[in-house]
Order: C-alpha cells, then structure tokens, then sequence
C-alpha cells in the first residue's frame, strides 16, 4: 500500500517541528534535595555515629536523617569490645550485623569502630596474666572480628586513644602484656585478614603539638615495619574558641605528608564553660556540676546559635581547602539529645554540640555549613 504524498508530507513535517523542540528545550535532570550527603558528596564522606536507637531505626524521623543526610556510619559502641566479645569464647553479634546491615540499605561507606582500645575493654581480658596468652587472645579478637565483617566493613580504628598528652605511649594492659608491639601487631593481623579495608589510628587532641609528634612517630613506626596504615583519625572533640583553625590546619598538613589519608572523627562543638584541668576526651574524667557550668538548662541563646553556626563554617571552610587530604568528616552523633557531652565531662548538663537540635529540627549551624559549599561550588572554576 503506497502512502499520498500528502500524508508522506505531513509527517516529514511533524518530525522537523519535534526536532526543532527536542534541541530547543534541555531535558533537566531533578536537582537533588540540599542535604548534607548531596551537597559533599563531591568532597568527602560526611558520616555520624549511631547507637541502638538508631541502628533499629525505632523512630522514623531520626531514620530518616540518616538515611537522607549521611553517607557513612560508625558504631558509636556497639563494637567495642565489652559489647561486641563480651566473653573470651563468646562474640555477639547481632547489634553489629544490623549496624552494617543498615549501613548497606542506605549505601553508606561503613567505619568499624574500635578493635584495640584500652576502655570499655571487655573484663576477662584483665584476667589473662601470661603475656603469650594475651597476645594470642588479642590477635584472635582481632582476626574473629575483621573475618566477620571482611568485605562489608569499608575501614577501621584498629587502634584507639593509644597516647598521653605528651605523645609517649599510654600504659595500658596492652603496652603492658605484649610491649610496643601490640600496635604493629593489630595492624598487620587486620590487614591479613582485610587487605581491602583502610586502616585508621584514632585519638583525641590531635591538635596538640606533643601528641601531634607521637601520633607522626607512632605511625611512622608502624609504615617503616612494612605494615599498612591507611590514616589517622583526629577526633574533632572541639570548643567554639579551641583549638585554633591554624592548630587543627597545621596538624591536617602535617599528618597528610605521612602519605596517609586524614578522617576527622568524632566531630561536635560543646557550647558550655569546660573545667580548667579537662584533658581531652578521657571518658573517666568526670566533674561536679557546679553554679555557671550548666548556662542554658532549657535552650541555646540566638548569640551562641550564632557563634556555633560561625565556628562551624570555619572549620568545614578549612576541611574544604583540604578536600583533598580529608576521607571523612563524622560527627559524633546525630541530635543535640543524643550527644554524650550532655554528661561529659560534668554529669546533668544541656550541650548543643550537634547540627540537629533535640527536636531533630537543623540549626543554624546546618544551614551555614550547606550554604557555605555551596558558595564553595560556585567559586570553582568549571573544568
């Protein structure tokens, strides 16, 4: 059957009219909702720690923000030892399969958290006297936990808080059972087991001159044996006036030329007035809440939502110049309620360390740290 001529016509004209359209107007691909894991995802993983709570996603607001503004998860502590081997022929696992489990529906990159730390230790290693025994029982904790989890864990605190302030080693039961060792060994046995996943050392005031040059001299001790260290993990336990910009810069440059990546963990701003002797993040400290140490018991004045908001944009601002050196930015929790400085270092207090108020609503600090990248974005030039 042959067409007319005039239809042939009509529909060599309808496909121009379509083409003309098609180059006219641009397909546009929806603009991704400005949460905090679109907005960098172009940077570094931006990540939050997570406890039971959230972990069973009991409550769907807070699930959703976790699913929706981060893009990496750690175990605040269901993976510590005393929980995760709580016993010396006993692992329990059911709150740290579900962890990862989680970690994997949203597709998140997954931080393990803490194979080795003196704290929260579980009690039947205090019980082993023998040094042979301890090492033994310390290399199996390790190995059992990473072959667990080998493949589904993206990296992990193989060490944690293993310095004083003045950069020498901590006496621990591990300095003391297995000597120095004890952290080269922890790294190598990790990377037997996991070669794939990045291995972090971690600690507090990182910051410090001298437990800055520890931190360099430990790691460095480690590379220079021929055993991995992926990073340093500088806990972000920080001051709306401490430290310095120029003290956290120096000490992310200063890490960097290891040649290791640099993760900023455990991030969150306390707003209140800190006891004169604190050191750190040494969870067995612990001060009486005195008159003036507990300043905003019902809610934060709109002159210190300004300053946390401020001293946020510096800090992701100087975490920005550096995207480059940086793998992670963690808070250490998701809502101002859940935060473990409401009872750290004095018990009974109000902090307001986080980006979501208690409420689970954003705060200021939110809004300036988005705003802020996106400003960034906008000033880069277009390859």
């Amino acid at each position: 059957m042959k067409l007319s001529k005039h239809i042939l016509l009509a529909v060599a004209a309808l496909a121009i009219i379509v083409s003309c359209k098609t180059k006219d107007e641009k397909i546009e691909t929806p603009a991704k909702p400005n949460t905090l894991r679109n907005v960098y995802e172009d940077a570094f993983y931006i990540g939050t720690a997570i406890n039971t709570f959230q972990i069973e996603e009991t409550d769907s607001v807070m699930a959703k923000i976790v699913g929706n503004e981060f893009n990496s998860i750690t175990a605040e502590n269901i993976m510590k030892s005393m929980m995760i081997h709580p016993e010396r022929d006993s692992f329990n696992y059911e709150l740290a399969d579900k962890f990862v489990a989680l970690g994997e529906k949203y597709d998140m990159f997954i931080h393990g958290h803490t194979l080795i730390w003196h704290s929260q230790l579980s009690p039947w290693f205090q019980t082993i006297e023998d040094s042979l025994e301890f090492a033994n029982a310390t290399e199996r904790h390790v190995k059992d936990i990473v072959t667990h989890y080998k493949g589904r864990i993206n990296s992990w605190d193989v060490v944690n808080e293993a310095l004083n302030e003045d950069g020498t080693l901590r006496k621990s039961v591990f300095l003391d059972k297995m000597g120095e060792d004890y952290l080269a060994n922890a790294f190598k046995w990790a990377a037997e087991i996991d070669p794939k996943a990045d291995l972090y050392y971690n600690d507090y005031n990182m910051t410090n001159a001298d437990k800055r040059k520890g931190a360099i001299r430990l790691v460095q001790n480690i590379l220079d044996k021929g055993i991995k260290v992926d990073g340093i993990g500088m806990q972000g336990h920080w001051h709306l006036d401490s430290p310095s910009i120029e003290d956290i810069e120096q000490s992310i440059l200063d890490y960097a030329s290891l040649g290791v990546k640099v993760a900023i963990t455990e991030l969150d701003v306390s707003v209140l007035p800190n006891p004169w002797d604190l050191q750190g993040a040494e969870i067995s400290q612990n001060f009486e809440n005195k008159e003036g140490m507990n300043p905003y018991k019902e809610k934060l004045p709109d002159s210190i939502q300004v300053k946390l908001a401020n001293r946020y944009k510096d800090i992701f601002s100087l975490f920005l110049k550096h995207k480059d050196k940086i793998s992670r930015v963690t808070f250490w929790g998701v809502s101002d309620g859940q935060s473990w400085l409401n009872g750290f270092p004095v018990r009974g207090r109000t902090n307001y360390p986080l980006l979501f108020d208690r409420e689970l609503k954003p705060k200021a600090a939110y809004d300036s740290i988005i705003a802020l990248k996106q400003r960034f974005d906008k000033q880069q030039p277009v390859k």
